[in-house]
């Protein structure tokens, strides 16, 4: 499936055209490869302003305050890490022609909450249900 024809930087997806069809197709693959460079890039500038930081600081505290930091952004990282690796599989999607249905039901999904969120893989409805069900486990 070619996903990168009949795009321009202008286009938005809209309720009125087929869904997924190769344009809508083309925005969302860009869209997700931006987002995937972009998270790279940060991850690029982290890991040298890390190797970059390291010196020996004599106060406790700021030491402290340092490492926190340091933590804090290696927690980030990893959860960007992960947002790769849902963009990736998106990306799967797109290719292997299931991108924008719903996981659970087989419906589309909204252009809105894929515009919103293009690692989407559940409607708003079915999102929200196992949302319900994940808090009823948890209470438990």
């Amino acid at each position: 499936m070619k996903a990168e024809t009949n795009f321009d930087s202008d286009y938005r997806p809209a309720e009125d055209e087929p869904f997924m069809n190769e344009r809508q197709l083309a925005y969302f693959k860009a869209k997700l490869l931006a987002w995937k460079a972009a998270i790279l890039t940060d991850s690029r500038g982290t890991i040298e302003g890390m190797q970059e930081g390291t010196r020996n600081i004599p106060d406790i505290a700021d030491r402290a305050s340092e490492e926190t930091d340091r933590a804090l952004e290696l927690r980030t990282r990893d959860r960007q890490r992960k947002v790769v690796a849902k963009i990736d599989a998106a990306l799967r999607r797109i290719e292997d022609g299931s991108y924008g249905y719903c996981e659970e039901t087989g419906e589309p999904i909204s252009l809105k909450r894929l515009d919103a969120r293009p690692i989407a893989t559940l409607s708003l409805e079915a999102q929200e249900r196992h949302e319900r069900r994940e808090k009823v486990h948890r209470d438990d």
